[in-house]
């Protein structure tokens, strides 16, 4: 399993605080699941962030029920990838999953306003999208930040 460090133009000389977290990358004939925010136009792969006593299986599980309404089961974590920003430090545990059923979506007001929905698309499209991350620089230090997250993980991805 390979880890892999980014450092955020804007990151402080020490972070205070961590934020840990699964994401999932499921592939089903040649497409990828990712959550799409409508309103903003963004793209994530599925995940989010540990509830007390999870376990970052656990974790991965249950955001991507929530975002997509998929269930899964990671079948191996091939990535930790630890981000800095300001005063945070993120890390992110990426696990390559399969679709095992059907479960109901649970979103937060906040993803319900950003209208979040789960999309499949071509895993290059989905590529060539996060590839573009220094275009958001100017934008948003946030989505810059995101989407090179998510296009360092698919380049670990399609390494193994």
């Amino acid at each position: 399993m390979k880890e892999i460090e980014i450092l955020g133009a804007n990151r402080f000389d020490t972070f205070t605080k961590t934020r840990e977290g699964s994401r999932a990358i499921v592939v089903r004939d040649g497409l990828i699941l990712l959550s799409h925010e409508i309103i903003s136009g963004w793209y994530l792969v599925p995940g989010g962030g540990f509830e007390a006593g999870e376990t970052p299986e656990d974790c991965c599980i249950r955001e991507v029920e929530e975002e997509t309404g998929f269930i899964v089961r990671p079948r191996h974590q091939f990535l930790t990838l630890r981000e800095y920003y300001e005063e945070y430090r993120y890390i992110s545990y990426y696990f390559v999953c399969d679709v095992t059923g059907c479960g109901q979506m649970h979103l937060t007001e906040a993803e319900m306003r950003r209208g979040l929905e789960p999309q499949w698309i071509p895993l290059q499209e989905a590529v060539d999208i996060f590839s573009r991350h220094q275009s958001y620089a100017a934008e948003s230090e946030e989505k810059r930040g995101s989407y090179l997250r998510e296009y360092t993980a698919l380049q670990e991805y399609l390494r193994i």
